[in-house]
């Protein structure tokens, strides 16, 4: 009965509030989501040795937990517009922990790719996902600052749980340190809990005022009750067929456009974290020295994204942000590329140094980007599709990277890969948004003279009809 009614009320963001607390929880669920797949290659030597594999095996468990991650979109979208944001991400988070508890039990490889990859990826995304509808539902003007100082969970968890695990791994072993991990997941499920909705007020509102409808009954007349009725079985109606999947949002070619860049960008956005590590360590780099690159990463990322956000909340910056995106992936990839020679463990710093800037500003950008394209209404939709679209690409970059370095022992090679997707999905985005927003842009335009013809027809009509009024006046 209220369901119809919060449907019709919306409730205006309040931009601060119990949002900053929210934005605390997406903090800490975006920081899970996205650096435990990349600090859990710090156990790839070891799961290496322990089931006799090569890179691109293990390079699949990061693969298919990211995949997870970006796959199960539709389904976190569904759920989250059936049941609502809270409940979906107490579940996701008890199933991310149960996911890497069983993995800590597993005797080989298949076993990894079923709980740590498909169980605990799946319980990241139902957390992850409503996290960002909630931050989009809770803040508006300060989006930009909000979606940034969110992005920075990533670097911050990354530099916290690359060398936590390498530190496990020394106490406890792979196994040891998998079921800690597990344990550390369930906060996951704390940050579910202070996902307050903004509609409860509304609910309250509504079953009000369906109290008071067959209180009006007796006053109205019979005629007016029937039109009363009519309206609320109507407004039932409609509720009843709301889409939990909306794909009509892919009509908008901003979307698509965003679409295409993203696939192209997730080629090669995560191969040269998860691959790093490992690298590092087949240079002779020391372990801990080596599962340290990813702190630095962390540290530059985790002022790069804040840093980044106040910059695209700039009156002049934001509404150019598909091409501030094109920046930030244009210099993420000539980093790649200009490194793809680096040996000794002081260039590997300076690269960490310059990708942990320009992966900053990446991840605080794309979902900033997306929500301006679509908005707050069909960003669960959205966000859903493209995660489904992403959760293909990257199940092709990082294996393909493996099996490169398994066959030709060159990472140089991984290097110009992910710099030349990043380069041209830079390139697209800036053309293709270009195109789109000129000839959107001329669309406009155009009706806006058609419709100041429209409107001097009406005038000149008008006058003409106020003289033949004065003539026949005169006449009489």
């Amino acid at each position: 009965m209220g369901a119809g009614v919060v449907e019709r009320d919306r409730v205006d963001p309040p931009d601060g509030g119990w949002g900053w607390v929210v934005l605390l929880g997406g903090f800490i669920i975006t920081g899970f989501s996205y650096a435990f797949p990349k600090a859990i290659s710090v156990y790839f030597k070891e799961l290496m040795r322990d089931f006799g594999c090569g890179y691109s095996d293990t390079a699949w468990i990061s693969s298919i937990m990211l995949a997870m991650l970006y796959g199960s979109g539709p389904v976190s979208s569904i759920m989250v517009n059936r049941y609502g944001c809270r409940p979906v991400m107490l579940f996701g988070g008890l199933l991310a922990s149960a996911g890497m508890i069983g993995a800590s039990f597993t005797t080989n490889i298949i076993q990894l790719y079923l709980t740590a990859g498909v169980i605990t990826g799946l319980g990241l995304a139902l957390n992850f996902q409503p996290s960002l509808i909630m931050l989009g539902c809770y803040f508006d003007k300060r989006r930009p600052l909000a979606n940034g100082l969110a992005a920075a969970g990533s670097p911050v968890f990354l530099s916290a749980l690359s060398p936590l695990g390498q530190v496990l791994l020394d106490r406890f072993g792979w196994r040891g340190g998998f079921l800690i991990m597990g344990g550390l997941l369930l906060n996951c499920c704390t940050c579910g809990a202070v996902m307050r909705p903004l509609g409860c007020r509304v609910r309250r509102t509504a079953a009000r005022g369906e109290a008071n409808t067959q209180e009006l009954q007796e006053m109205l007349p019979s005629k007016t009750v029937q039109e009363t009725n009519s309206v609320e079985k109507s407004n039932k109606e409609s509720s009843k067929k709301k889409k939990l999947l909306d794909f009509s949002v892919l009509r908008d070619k901003g979307l698509v456009i965003y679409i295409i860049a993203k696939f192209i960008v997730v080629l090669g956005l995560f191969v040269p974290t998860i691959l790093l590590v490992n690298y590092a360590k087949d240079q002779g780099v020391p372990d801990k020295d080596a599962a340290f690159l990813l702190s630095i990463i962390g540290f530059i990322d985790i002022f790069a994204r804040p840093t980044c956000g106040v910059v695209a909340g700039l009156k002049w910056i934001r509404p150019k942000m598909p091409y501030f995106f094109s920046l930030a992936l244009l210099f993420n990839g000539l980093t790649d590329v200009c490194s793809a020679r680096n040996t000794d463990y002081k260039g590997l710093v300076i690269f960490c140094v310059f990708f942990g800037l320009s992966y900053g500003m990446v991840g605080a950008l794309q979902f900033e980007v997306l929500m301006g394209i679509t908005g707050t209404d069909t960003f669960s939709s959205a966000l859903g599709l493209v995660l489904l679209f992403e959760a293909v690409a990257v199940l092709i970059g990082p294996p393909s990277a493996g099996r490169l370095v398994d066959a030709y022992r060159n990472y140089e090679l991984i290097f110009y890969m992910a710099g030349g997707e990043l380069i041209t999905a830079s390139i697209f985005l800036t053309v293709a948004s270009y195109c789109c927003l000129k000839r959107r842009k001329n669309k406009d335009t155009a009706c806006g003279q058609d419709s100041d013809i429209e409107g001097n027809h009406t005038d000149r009509d008008h006058i003409n009809h106020k003289s033949n009024y004065a003539m026949k006046d005169n006449g009489r």
